[in-house]
């Protein structure tokens, strides 16, 4: 494998840190341009020492310095490191919308795009896969489950149905009322995966699964029918494709997001790196698999109706979750109350069936505010 030149949206977070955690185990095999990262200056700081990138790009009102790098900031400085041509792909790990137009840029460069970035796809899925399409981009999913889809498919043309799996959270096994009574620490308790709030809360509500069924509809060009979820509590198939003449093709593996993440910046290319141990069917013995409850995670149904829809009406999903999570992880709701109200946000909200980047963005603010003032009259209430 010749020597790649990387740089990492997001380097601070969860999938930035075991991204680094993959190049420095693949010795030598990559070149990082740059890092960026949120406010966690400290943290980068101490990732452009050892790794030595050109750049850094923060948003903090700290100043950063450090030897032999160039300072960026803000939405302009990941907007230049992804107009950068050095660059062969960059790795988008940040949350949030603040992915969705650095990745544009990048795809604009014809640079390709590792992605882990949920919202690039969810809120303008049509747009970037078109702008990838056009200029002749990759768009390597990081996901577990995309990332197994991608690997077994050999020929697109002869698959029938998509599979995505899910653990089911920490409430699988526990009832509506359960849920209902849910603490933050609870639901932030997952049996699996250590990821970070906002996603393990998505994971208890499976609002997490409808994200990633839209973002596989426009990854593959998969009709909403034809993707399917299925609970299997191990994690050990992480997603599977169905032929054409009834073979199913899963993929399987621990529960790593290190395997996924070296796929996406190695492929086509499959190298050692870290491997946490070998894969053994005794030891796992059994794997489990049910159909998810809609009643219990009605989330998983509201992001369906969301996707058929199409337009700004996954917008308005991702914007209006996202603040009804943060609102309970502030402790201002209740788990169950991110159900409705994002039911009630999308039961009102007007869809621009073609929106552009800017119609997009302006949704967004909308809807966020709009949840805002909802949440806040629940409260006063």
């Amino acid at each position: 494998m010749d020597r790649k030149k990387i740089s990492i949206i997001g380097s601070t977070g969860s999938i930035g840190t075991q991204a680094l955690e993959v190049i420095e185990k693949l010795n030598g095999k990559f070149e990082i341009i740059a890092l960026a990262g949120g406010s966690n200056t400290e943290l980068l700081k101490k990732q452009a020492e050892k790794f030595k990138p050109k750049y850094i790009c923060h948003n903090s009102t700290n100043q950063l310095n450090v030897s032999g790098a160039k300072i960026l900031h803000g939405a302009e400085g990941l907007e230049e490191i992804c107009s950068n041509k050095e660059n062969d792909i960059i790795l988008v790990a940040c949350s949030g919308k603040i992915g969705l137009k650095p990745t544009l840029t990048a795809i604009k460069n014809g640079i390709n795009i590792a992605l882990a970035n949920k919202e690039t796809l969810v809120m303008a899925g049509d747009i970037v896969m078109s702008e990838a399409a056009k200029h002749g981009v990759k768009i390597l999913p990081v996901d577990s489950e995309h990332s197994a889809i991608h690997q077994c498919i050999k020929d697109i043309k002869f698959v029938d149905k998509l599979i995505i799996t899910a653990s089911g959270g920490p409430f699988l096994h526990k009832n509506i009322d359960d849920m209902k009574k849910a603490t933050v620490e609870e639901a932030l308790h997952h049996p699996r995966w250590n990821m970070g709030r906002k996603i393990t809360v998505d994971s208890a509500t499976l609002m997490n699964k409808g994200l990633e069924i839209i973002e596989a509809h426009h990854l593959f060009g998969f009709d909403y029918d034809d993707i399917e979820v299925v609970i299997h509590p191990q994690s050990v198939v992480h997603s599977a494709v169905e032929y054409k003449d009834g073979s199913v093709v899963a993929q399987l593996g621990l529960p790593s997001m290190h395997i996924p993440i070296q796929y996406a910046i190695t492929y086509p290319e499959r190298l050692e790196g870290i491997k946490s141990k070998s894969f053994s069917f005794a030891e796992i013995a059994r794997l489990d698999f049910e159909k998810p409850d809609f009643e219990k995670f009605p989330s998983v149904r509201l992001a369906y109706e969301a996707g058929r829809t199409g337009g700004t009406a996954t917008v308005c999903l991702n914007a209006a979750n996202e603040e009804a999570v943060f609102a309970f992880l502030d402790g201002k709701i209740k788990l169950y109350d991110i159900y409705t109200i994002v039911n009630k946000m999308m039961a009102e909200h007007k869809v621009i069936k073609t929106p552009d980047i800017e119609e997009i963005f302006a949704v967004d603010s909308e809807i966020r505010t709009g949840t805002k003032e909802l949440i806040n009259s629940r409260i006063t209430l």
